[in-house]
Order: structure tokens, then C-alpha cells, then sequence
């Protein structure tokens, strides 16, 4: 785990590796930096509408964090194809029947607001399938061996279950040699948020010498999901006991929406107190541990593509950024 940082103040600006880039999102705008081929660097910038502007009931503390999340799966897959666009692959093999029936009837607007739905039904779907019905379903196959084990034994195992293969899956996909450049990114947007939250100056030199890792990064998050589904669902069926791998599965998706409002107002809490609080240290102590799989160290045009991200996002009024 990193060395505790000074901190001036915290901000609530974020950010996320791209290809070749990041994305940072402050409290006004969106900053895309992608660094082409030609070792420039482009910029794209937006100005943030929050759907709970519009709907203001989506901002209440619980609902928000289903909101949030999705909201933010969106724009990260928006950012990600765009960033892969500087990047193309090679046009080794001919599109599919399906690939020339969606060209030919969707416009391109319709086209990539289609395959954004795809991609975010099917990033939602497998993180669901991995770490709530695969541990559901292989504990209920392994205790048919063991017909009189304990409840509390069959929450136990699944519960480590779930550990298990999100461990297993951060290492996996830190041995990608692709993946490894997109973590570099992200170690590099976590360092250049210390620097500005220490209050020194945006220079590659200060950035350089930060922490990689961060108490609000998404890994944590993750990771906390995941913790704090197993304490719901030991609650949950502890009360109203349920053997039955299927319908265990179904409760675990019913409470999924509770479990991510808990986990995003233990997030906002982590991220106000955890440079004075103990605690607050010691509950986010797995979550960062797990950052060493899913941050590298950057380089410096690493640092300099974050540097000008969080420039681009600043708010207009100093401090409205403020956690």
C-alpha cells in the first residue's frame, strides 16, 4: 500500500485510463487526452449534464450510486472507443453478415449508441455472471456433496468464492501486455490527482514523485461491492434462509442496486476522512493493496497526458471541486 499523503484538500474530480489516454471528469466538464501516433496529444472536452439535474430524486443518497455508476460505465465506454479510434487495428478480415447489416440499416449515430448499450449490457452482465452467479452457483454444486453443512458455512465459502475469482481476475488481465500500458495511464491519473490535491504545482516532476494509489479508485470500489454484497447477503439469508442455488442468485440480483448505494456512500465517506481516519484506513487497506495489479508507473508523456486532463476539467470557481 502507498505512503499516507498530505493532502491540501480533496477533490471529487475522477478520472479513467483510455487507450493511449485518459479521461478526467470535474464538477462542469469532461476532458478526453488521447496521445496519437504522432506523439501528439488531442484534446476533447464536453460540458457535463447530470441526469440528476433533471431528476432530482436520482441524486438521494442510496439511488445515487446505481446512477452514478452507470452513468459512468456510459461515458467510460464512449471515451474508451473513442481513444481506440487513434489506435485501429488492421483490416485483416472482412465484417461479418451481421457487421454489414447494421452499417447498412443504422446510421452512425444509431450505430455506436448501439454498440455503447451493447457494451455496457455485456460489461454489466459478465461482471455479474463472475462475481455473483458463478460463486453462487459453483458453492451450490460443491455443498450437493455436504447436504447438512451449515448456512453461515455456504455464505462463508461463497463469500470467498467471490474474493477469489475478483482476485483472479485482476491478475489475469494485469499479465495483458495491452492492458499493461492502459494501467501505466491509470497510475499516472491517480499520481497527478495526489499532486493536485497536495496543492503543489501540475509539473511533471512533482506528479512523478506521488503515490499510485488512490482510496477512490474504481479497483476499490469494485472490491468493496463485492465485500459489502457478501455482508447484505449474509443479513439477508441469515433471516430468510434459501439453499436453492437459482433463487439464491435471484436474491443476489435484486439486492445488487442496495449493495452499490451502500458501497458509493462508502466511497464518498472513504474519500472525506481517510488521511484522519483510522478506520477509514483500515477498511480501504484491501482495496488499495488490490491497485498494485491494476497500476503501473508511468512515464512522463504518461504524466503529461493526465497533467493537461486535470487542467482541462478545473473548475471556473476555485474550490467548487472540493469532496
Amino acid at each position: 500500500m502507498a505512503e499516507k499523503q498530505s493532502c491540501a484538500f480533496r477533490t471529487s474530480i475522477g478520472g479513467q485510463a483510455l487507450i493511449e489516454g485518459i479521461l478526467m471528469r470535474g464538477p462542469e466538464k469532461q476532458a478526453i487526452v488521447v496521445r496519437d501516433q504522432n506523439g501528439e496529444l488531442v484534446e476533447k472536452v464536453e460540458e457535463l449534464r447530470l441526469i440528476k439535474d433533471r431528476y432530482p430524486i436520482l441524486g438521494v443518497p442510496l439511488i445515487r450510486g446505481t446512477v452514478n455508476f452507470l452513468a459512468s460505465m456510459v461515458q467510460g465506454v464512449k471515451a474508451l472507443m473513442y481513444s481506440a479510434e487513434f489506435y485501429p487495428e488492421e483490416e485483416s478480415v472482412q465484417p461479418s453478415k451481421f457487421e454489414r447489416w447494421l452499417e447498412a440499416h443504422l446510421s452512425s449515430k444509431k450505430l455506436e449508441g448501439a454498440v455503447i448499450t451493447l457494451s455496457v449490457v455485456l460489461g454489466v452482465g459478465m461482471s455479474i455472471f463472475l462475481f455473483l452467479m458463478l460463486p453462487t452457483l459453483l458453492t451450490g454444486a460443491l455443498l450437493r456433496l455436504f447436504p447438512g453443512f451449515p448456512l453461515w458455512g455456504r455464505n462463508l465459502v461463497e463469500g470467498l468464492l467471490k474474493i477469489v475469482i475478483f482476485m483472479l481476475y485482476l491478475i489475469i488481465c494485469s499479465k495483458q501486455k495491452d492492458i499493461y500500458r492502459v494501467f501505466q495511464y491509470h497510475g499516472a491519473e491517480h499520481k497527478t490527482i495526489f499532486c493536485y490535491e497536495a496543492g503543489l504545482p501540475l509539473t511533471v516532476e512533482n506528479v512523478r514523485v506521488q503515490p499510485r494509489h488512490h482510496p477512490r479508485c474504481g479497483t476499490s470500489f469494485l472490491f468493496v461491492v463485492i465485500f459489502v454484497s457478501i455482508l447484505v447477503s449474509s443479513v439477508v439469508f441469515g433471516i430468510w434462509p434459501v439453499t436453492n442455488a437459482w433463487l439464491r442468485t435471484l436474491v443476489h440480483l435484486i439486492l445488487l442496486p442496495l449493495v452499490v448505494g451502500i458501497t458509493y456512500e462508502f466511497n464518498r465517506w472513504v474519500g472525506r476522512h481517510v488521511q484522519e481516519s483510522r478506520l477509514a484506513q483500515i477498511l480501504t487497506a484491501p482495496g488499495m493493496w488490490m491497485q498494485n495489479f491494476t497500476t503501473n508507473e508511468p512515464d512522463d508523456a504518461m504524466i503529461q497526458c493526465a497533467i493537461r486532463s486535470l487542467e482541462l476539467v478545473l473548475p471556473s470557481e476555485k474550490g467548487k471541486d472540493a469532496w
